[in-house]
């Protein structure tokens, strides 16, 4: 028998997609599922980004591309990250990849190894965890505090760094939390990082864009004090609706960009050439729809969050951003596995557990509101119900 190597027991998976599965077969059965759980927009990709794929196509660009991206789609995404984030960017540090997961891998990878610690936020996305124990660094969590609107205290951050700490990973807005840290707690974390020039920086803004309550997004590439260490991860996933068409780029210090492109080589060669077309129109094209959906996820945001409050067992306080709630569930006197178990076998309502996101999790569940709010509402209905039962 064939034995891979001890390295492989160390990789997790998303529990998500563990869930969509079961989720599915419940539905193949005949039951009305109602899914919650899994993290992408239920908008369809804008028409002219999708008419530019087919355009390239038509056009014979069905090649291979530069490995970090063709030279007029890094330009667009400097352009953007200037319209955006007020900085100007070389487009020449700009690594354009198949998702964002990958600028994760790659960053992981480059500074992960036996003896080395990367700091990671707690609840958060699942994969951070799993590539630093895959790299053979060990990860060392930031808690993500309630109190604080799933946020941090820079002081209680800085603590952790040790002569160890090769990286810390921020996400903010958060998965899977919801939450966004205040500009106050970067500034001081920004801050106390310079006496730590040894610690590279991972700023995964994926829902950059998915900011409310006129909250604007605090980016990491704002600050100088982390030119030739900050690592900026961002794409195309969530903001147009592309979860699909695996588009995503990192923004890297001059010294690393050639060992990032050589990953890319190594790795997947480039990005598929129509895919790129489409990026250009996504971001270089009419922003009316992604105001739309955000604008939606706003609304749907108040229905969630007022439901889940009036939910026998339930407190969730507001997120800042992305299209998560992330419930504390303590009161039910269940665990966030059972409850999951329960609300999708009983209600016909999938959701993530929180230990899906790390063992902070504990005591939460999180809820995708990348849904109708009709289908937000009957949910609601039919977990509350539910919990009256399971409360009586």
């Amino acid at each position: 028998m064939i034995a891979p190597a001890q390295r492989m027991s160390m990789l997790g998976t998303e529990t998500a997609f563990e869930v969509l599965a079961r989720a599915e077969a419940l539905a193949r059965q005949g039951r009305d599922i109602i899914n919650l759980g899994i993290g992408q927009p239920d908008f369809k990709t804008p028409p002219h980004i999708v008419d530019a794929a087919v355009r390239a196509l038509k056009d014979g660009h069905h090649g291979y591309t530069p490995a970090p991206g063709i030279p007029a789609l890094r330009q667009a995404v400097a352009s953007d990250l200037e319209r955006h984030r007020g900085v100007a960017v070389d487009p020449n540090r700009v690594v354009v990849v198949p998702g964002g997961k990958v600028t994760i891998f790659f960053a992981i990878m480059m500074f992960g190894e036996p003896g080395a610690e990367i700091l990671y936020p707690n609840p958060g996305f699942p994969t951070y965890e799993s590539v630093i124990r895959f790299s053979g660094a060990t990860p060392v969590p930031v808690p993500l505090l309630e109190e604080k609107d799933y946020s941090f205290h820079a002081s209680s951050v800085l603590a952790q760094i040790t002569p160890r700490t090769r990286m810390l990973i921020l996400n903010s807005p958060a998965n899977p939390t919801g939450g966004a840290v205040p500009r106050e707690e970067i500034d001081a974390l920004v801050a106390g990082l310079v006496d730590h020039p040894q610690v590279a920086v991972l700023s995964d803004e994926i829902y950059s864009r998915m900011t409310y309550d006129g909250r604007r997004h605090v980016s990491l590439l704002s600050y100088p004090e982390l030119e030739g260490r900050l690592i900026l991860l961002d794409g195309w996933s969530k903001t147009y609706a592309m979860t699909g068409w695996r588009m995503g780029y990192g923004v890297w210090p001059d010294s690393l960009v050639e060992g990032a492109t050589r990953l890319a080589i190594n790795c997947h060669s480039c990005v598929n050439a129509a895919a790129q077309y489409a990026g250009i129109a996504a971001l270089e094209g009419p922003q009316d729809s992604v105001e739309a959906m955000v604008a939606a996820f706003e609304e749907r945001r108040r229905v969630i969050v007022d439901g889940l409050n009036q939910i026998p067992g339930f407190s969730c306080r507001n997120p800042g951003g992305a299209f998560y709630a992330f419930p504390n569930i303590k009161q039910t006197g269940l665990e966030s596995a059972t409850l999951q178990r329960r609300i999708l076998e009983e209600a016909g309502v999938a959701t993530i557990a929180g230990t899906s996101f790390g063992a902070f999790g504990e005591g939460y569940l999180r809820f995708s509101y990348a849904n109708s709010r009709e289908n937000i509402n009957k949910a609601l209905d039919r977990i509350a119900e539910l919990m009256s039962q399971a409360v009586a």
